[in-house]
């Protein structure tokens, strides 16, 4: 089975990047064979978020697409990652 990534974009002064980081590392620790996570920080890799149009954080990107903008709930995460599997 191959792994779902899930790329977290995130900066330093976002007040809603940890809620989306819980869920994130919370969603990973439950489906650990499913998916690989990277965090990308805006401010260290500009260039990264501008692939992928990224204008807010958080924004978490699955296999290469914008997914959500914003800190997901669990199962809005848990669902978009089943839809990939």
């Amino acid at each position: 089975m191959s792994k779902v990534k899930i790329e977290l974009f995130t900066s330093p002064m976002c007040p809603h990047c940890p809620a989306a980081k819980r869920v994130v590392e919370e969603v990973a620790s439950e489906m650990p064979d499913a998916v690989e996570v990277e965090y990308i920080n805006v401010m260290e890799n500009p260039q990264k978020a501008m692939e992928y149009g990224i204008m807010a954080v958080p924004t978490i990107v699955i296999n290469g697409e914008v997914e959500f903008v914003g800190a997901p709930t669990k199962e809005a995460l848990v669902e978009a990652i089943k839809k990939r599997l």
